[in-house]
């Protein structure tokens, strides 16, 4: 059965999406206001808030800077190479970032691989708790981002791998 909910954060009202099995909830997809390809409510679906409140526990404590790593159980979906590079985004710090090159390096892809790269990055349907946010440009730019580059931006500030703009 699929379940939906929706929760309020500092970059607008997210959504989240899972599939209740007998083991409990795996989340299959979180996104922001405005994400590209983002899931829409389907008829059938079930809102159910409170199947997601461990959830929405650990996203508060890590909006509030409370929490650095999160432990949610998810719905491995993708193909094999999305697979590969959702779990190399799993694996960079809180706090830091790395580049679509270096990413490319360490799995040891061409560099004629690094588009590739950066469309099963685009494809995550995890933001967030999948850091995706955390790659950037070999330049320090802020490459594309599902939930926009403005929030890509927000979420490496609140982490600390970007200093805040004085305005």
């Amino acid at each position: 059965m699929t379940v939906y909910t929706t929760m309020a954060s500092p970059l607008g009202d997210l959504l989240l999406v899972g599939e209740e099995t007998s083991d409990g909830l795996t989340l299959t997809a979180l996104s922001m206001p405005g994400q590209k390809n983002a899931p829409a409510v389907r008829p059938g679906w079930r809102h159910d808030a409170e199947a997601f409140a461990d959830i929405t526990r650990q996203l508060e404590a890590y909006f509030a800077g409370e929490l650095s790593q999160f432990d949610i159980a998810f719905t491995d979906g993708g193909t094999d190479f999305q697979q590969r590079v959702w779990r190399a985004l799993e694996e960079i710090p809180y706090g830091t970032t790395t580049t679509y090159g270096a990413l490319a390096q360490q799995l040891g892809l061409p560099r004629e691989r690094v588009q590739a790269l950066g469309a099963a990055i685009g494809a995550n349907p995890l933001l967030l708790v999948r850091p995706c946010h955390r790659v950037i440009g070999a330049d320090g730019s802020m490459r594309g981002y599902a939930g926009g580059v403005e929030c890509k931006v927000r979420l490496l500030t609140h982490e600390g791998a970007l200093q805040p703009t004085l305005i």
